[in-house]
């Protein structure tokens, strides 16, 4: 399956790419919400992993666009924050988010989320 990750800081892209692929997943990467939605029109991922932080375009609008598209809206979010004060799990769901973690966050425990969203049984 791929999944597309969506950070606009680099070790946080590189730390995910890591995990996925320890995990057998392919990734695709976006570093801002309007380009994650491009890349989301073309690429169809199975999952999308995104940051609520980013600069010009948040992850909560980025969901609320991608979810608001026919070609989109079935492709389960895993929403990321550093800040959950900020950023509430209420929020992250009414937007459309379909699991919301705060960083940091276990490898084990992003694994365990896609492994459940993607249909396949922890192993």
């Amino acid at each position: 399956m791929k999944i597309l990750v969506v950070d606009d800081e680099p070790f946080m892209l590189r730390m995910i790419q890591i995990i996925l692929e320890r995990g057998g997943y392919a990734m695709v990467a976006a570093a801002s919400g309007d380009e994650a939605i491009e890349i989301a029109r073309k690429e169809q991922p199975g999952l999308i992993i995104m940051d609520a932080m980013m600069p010009k375009m948040d992850g909560f609008t980025a969901l609320r666009l991608l979810k608001g598209e026919p070609v989109t809206n079935s492709i389960p979010v895993i929403m990321l924050t550093a800040n959950p004060h900020k950023f509430s799990r209420e929020e992250a769901e009414s937007s459309g988010a379909t699991v919301f973690l705060t960083k940091p966050f276990s490898p084990t425990q992003l694994l365990e989320e896609i492994r459940r969203l993607s249909g396949r049984a922890t192993q």
